[in-house]
């Protein structure tokens, strides 16, 4: 004898009931967006990715232009770039590795 009775579904969840629940989601999603409520662990993960970016871009960017204004006044090209450059991708990774390692905030 099965469990369920004549006319009965299976057991298990109803594709029907799936789909409301997702449409549902929709429209919530929606209705945040239009009255500008925000998801608060996407903000923060932009605000993360943004400052790993800002740190990879700046430690590349601040090392290479140190060391082209001293090549430059001090007439060494290319070393001094070559070794600012290097300097300033090992600290971007650094300042990327401790901020990998913070712990996230409750």
């Amino acid at each position: 004898m099965t469990e369920n009775g004549p006319g009965q579904d299976p057991v298990g969840e109803d594709p029907r009931v799936a789909s409301l629940k997702e449409r549902i989601e929709q429209v919530e999603r929606a209705e945040r967006i239009r009255t500008g409520q925000r998801d608060e662990q996407a903000d923060a993960n932009t605000r993360l990715g943004n400052r790993v970016l800002a740190e990879l871009i700046g430690g590349i960017a601040g090392g290479a232009l140190v060391g082209w204004v001293l090549d430059h006044f001090l007439g060494t090209q290319p070393w001094l770039l070559l070794v600012f450059l290097f300097l300033g991708i090992i600290v971007a990774f650094r300042n990327i590795y401790r901020i990998s390692m913070q712990r996230p905030k409750e």
